[in-house]
Parts: C-alpha cells; structure tokens; sequence
C-alpha cells in the first residue's frame, strides 16, 4: 500500500510512468509459480535475480514480430491494409507497435527498419520527411530506449536517410544497430554509421557475418539493449546469475566452479522453466494474442535466457587480486579463469534441453546482461569494470574469447575523444580489427554527445540532469542511467585518444 501511494506522490514520474509501476505493484501481490525451497534462498539473497519480471509472467519479455509480413499483407486485427507509399508504411508501423508487448510495455523491436522502408523510398525529399517525423513519433511516444531498431548491412537510400534524421533529431529513442560484413556493407555507409555513432551514440555495431552462422539465417534481429533473436520469435524470460555474490559464499575456486555453479545453474535452469511454463500453459498471452493468431510471432521461435553478470569481480574475489595487474582484464591467470567459469556454466546450459523452447536446439541462450540501475560494484555481463580499462587493443583482445558464448547478446563499449569525428577512417578500422579478433558487438560514442549509452541503453545526459533536479523527463529509461552514472559510473568510461 505505501509503495503504491510513493508512486502515486511521486512528482518526478509523468503519468504513463506511475501506470507502469502500479500495475507491476498489482503484479507482485500474486503467488503463481512453483519455487523449490533450494531456490528460493537463492532468489532471496539475489544470487538468482528476476530482472523484476513479476510474480505472474503473462507476456514474454522480449517480442520480435516479422515486420515484413505485415508490409507485404497487412494486419487483419488492427484493419491496416498493405502500404501503398512512404506514409502509409510509417504510419502502419507506427500503429502495430502501439500493439506489441514486452517486459517495459513498449515494443523492444521495431524491425530492420531500412528494409522496411526501402520499397516506399522514391522521393527522397518527401522520404526523409515522413522518416524524420517517424522517428521523431517514436522518440516522443515509445518513451523507452530499450525500443530498438536495425538497420543494414546493405547499404540503401532508406538507411542513408534514417542515419541523416538520427543526427539532426539528437534522440535516445530508438537504440540502434547496424549489422555490419565488410563484404557486404559499403564503405560510405559505415563510415557514415561511424559519424552518427560519435554524434548520437549509435548505432552501435554487430558482426552480421558472425551472427548469420550463430544463428544460422539472415532473419535474426538486435533488440533491446543488444539482445539476439530469430525474427518472429524472442525471449520468454530473462533471469541472470549474479557470479560476484555466488564466489563470496564460495571457500575456494574448485569450490566455486565444481560444487557452486553446477548446483546453482541448474536451479536457475529449472527456474526459467517454471516461469516460461506459466506463461505458455495459464497466461492467455500465447492463446489469443492476434500476433499470434496471425502469425507474426510463432512460440516455437522463443527461447529463454540465462544471464550473467559480475564475472569480474568473481574472478577478482576469487583470487584475492588487489593490485591492477592481478586484476581480470590484466591477469592471464584471471583471464584463463573468466574463461574457464564461462565454458563451465556453458556447458550446463548448453546441456539442458525445454520443452518449451522449439528452436536452438530446445536450448536457452547464454546472456551476458548489461546489469540493472541498482547494481554497485557488479560489472555487466563479462566487462571489466569501468575505471580499470586497458589500453583500446588490448582491451578488445582480452574481450574477444567471451563473445562467441553469447549470441543471445554481449557487447563491448567505448568512447572516443572528439577528434575522431575527424577521422572517421580510424573508426572503421577499430569496428573491423575487433570483428576480426572475435568481437560480436560494439558500441561507440564521443565524450561530447548529449546522447550517452550507459550500457547497453541510451540516455541523454540533460534529461539526467533534469531528473537530478527533481523534474519528470519522458524517457522511461533515465532513472536507470542517473542510478548507473552513480553506482557504477558508467559515465566515467575511459575516454580513448
């Protein structure tokens, strides 16, 4: 009751803010999965952490539809006819997005959005009118920048003018990603991806060519932060594994990766399951939702997530390292044992099978999560933490060995001084010497943007400093980045010259 009424006094949320947090207060008076008493102490001391799904899951986390069925037929449900032009295929998508349903209630994924718009782009005058109002419809009303798009990696007309509209706009929302193969992408679009990227902070950067074998079609999409899927499909739940508070009820490193990870992993596995069981066999999302019923998401192309965060600062506790050179991201001895707690949860996972999950093999997908507002001195995912960053190569270098566990989504981020805006060459070669080395993903901004990616989103940092004045700002996400920026200063990145 009293948390319900601090969201309703509370002046710095707008109204669409306070409806979001009431329904999840409403959402956690429930009591529907099934919890062993082995897991619940782990989700009690968030060894095990819910990423605040809810008690009662009754949407998947992540929702990817198949954007380009509905340009080609339309939508039966929301009586949208197939588009004719550049304004009836905006205005279409517009529309279906206030429509798909995710974790923040705002749709993760928005398509490869110069494909989509490419057919309609003939006068490119009028095209990048009706792509700059989209933009800056979607900026204005999907007030979340975990709202995501994709563009590449052909370069088109359509892209050009998204690229053009990002730069003049200056908005967090939507993140976006370039899928990148130097085989395939022009060297005039990239180089134009780079310049918006040290201007607005994205897109950021994938390795298609990596991606197209990890998940073996070219009809996969980046949604969220950096999070991989199989277009059509997405991710029921996201739980992740919090490794930095496992290693401190450890008494040893064998302890830890023999005994602790084994028992703890598979209670995660077995609780994933129950969420995702819930979901798919009581909630009535996957029963009558029409983007089911018209096929624009099929349940056999979900999966669930296991994620991970802290590696570092388990590997650091582990080995007691103090001194920088000890330390993960220096040490090879660190290093190798990253690595080898890695291959180890992988394993587990990789070995077990859902019957819920119809794609990849019934796996879930091995995560490595950007971290939540709340963390203090929990690194994301596999990173090093800020602060500690080595120089540029051999901080990509150290990166590189984690990312082929992590297809689902990992990603590596750096900032640049504002001289490379100047040199967009060098830009390039960093994107195309990392990818060569085995990086994934990539992020990349300047240290004047407004813009800012925290980490695996996008916040401006005026509207950080509005919230800090106590004044209410639109975008759903800037809270977590004014969190972030103080408890993990993920503002302070090493700034690379």
């Amino acid at each position: 009751m009293n948390q319900a009424l601090n969201i309703i006094k509370n002046e710095t949320l707008t109204y669409n803010q306070q409806v979001l947090q009431l329904a999840g207060q409403g959402e956690s008076t429930l009591n529907v999965l099934n919890i062993d008493d082995k897991t619940k102490p782990l989700l009690e001391k968030n060894i095990i952490c819910t990423m605040f799904e809810g008690n009662a899951p009754y949407r998947p986390r992540y929702v990817i539809p198949d954007y380009e069925k509905l340009m080609k037929e339309g939508c039966k449900f929301l009586e949208l006819d197939i588009p004719t032009d550049i304004w009836e295929a905006t205005n279409n998508l517009l529309i279906f997005y206030k429509h798909v349903p995710s974790i923040t209630s705002y749709p993760v994924y928005l398509g490869n959005i110069d494909e989509l718009l490419e057919p309609f782009v003939k006068d490119e005058e009028e095209a990048y009118k009706a792509i700059k109002l989209y933009l800056k419809h979607i900026d204005r009303t999907l007030t979340d920048s975990f709202v995501h798009a994709n563009i590449g990696p052909i370069d088109t007309k359509a892209g050009r003018l998204i690229l053009k509209a990002m730069r003049a706009l200056q908005c967090a929302v939507p993140n976006l990603t370039v899928k990148y193969d130097k085989d395939l992408t022009s060297k005039e679009f990239i180089t134009l991806c780079a310049q918006t990227a040290l201007s607005t902070a994205k897109p950021s950067f994938a390795n298609h060519k990596m991606d197209v074998v990890d998940f073996k079609t070219e009809k996969y999409a980046l949604a969220s932060c950096y999070n991989g899927f199989l277009i059509g499909g997405g991710g029921y739940t996201l739980v992740r594994l919090v490794l930095s508070r496992l290693a401190e009820e450890s008494s040893s490193v064998d302890d830890f990766i023999e005994n602790k990870i084994p028992f703890v992993t598979q209670k995660m596995l077995e609780y994933i399951d129950e969420r995702i069981r819930f979901l798919v066999e009581e909630a009535a999302f996957f029963k009558s939702n029409f983007l089911v019923l018209e096929g624009f998401i099929k349940k056999d192309l979900f999966s669930g997530m296991f994620g991970i965060v802290g590696l570092a600062e388990a590997v650091n506790h582990l080995l007691n390292a103090t001194n920088q050179d000890d330390r993960f991201g220096y040490s090879k001895e660190a290093n190798k044992l990253g690595l080898r707690i890695i291959e180890k949860i992988n394993s587990i996972v990789t070995s077990h099978k859902s019957k819920y999950t119809g794609c990849f093999d019934g796996q879930h997908l091995m995560h490595a999560q950007v971290g939540i507002d709340t963390d203090t001195g929990i690194s994301p995912g596999c990173r090093i933490p800020v602060g500690e960053e080595p120089e540029l190569f051999k901080h990509i270098i150290q990166s590189a060995p984690y990312h082929k566990y992590f297809f689902n989504g990992i990603g590596d981020i750096f900032v640049f001084e504002d001289t490379y805006k100047d040199n967009l060459e060098a830009i390039v070669n960093v994107i195309d010497g990392a990818f060569k080395t085995g990086i994934r993903y990539i992020s990349a901004y300047s240290d004047s943007s407004d813009v800012v990616r925290v980490t695996g989103y996008l916040v401006k940092k005026s509207e950080v400093n509005q919230l800090e004045n106590k004044k209410a700002v639109k975008n759903n996400a800037t809270v977590f980045g004014m969190n972030a920026k103080h408890g993990s200063k993920a503002f302070d990145r090493k700034r690379r010259a």
